[in-house]
């Protein structure tokens, strides 16, 4: 999957769960800035927070 796809996944749920960039930010202990990146497919969440974000959304 490349990161193009995985940004669109993750705000696709995001939406769905009326979340904004700045609540799954917090939920993450990220900043928005970097959610916005995943979700504009300038990079990839860390491996270490994949199951938070899972669990998140």
């Amino acid at each position: 999957m490349n990161q193009y796809v995985t940004g669109a996944i993750i705000k696709k749920l995001r939406e769905e769960k009326k979340m904004t960039q700045l609540e799954l930010a917090g939920k993450l202990c990220v900043s928005e800035k970097t959610v916005s990146k995943w979700e504009n497919g300038k990079g990839y969440p860390d491996i270490a927070i994949l199951e938070d974000i899972a669990s998140s959304l």
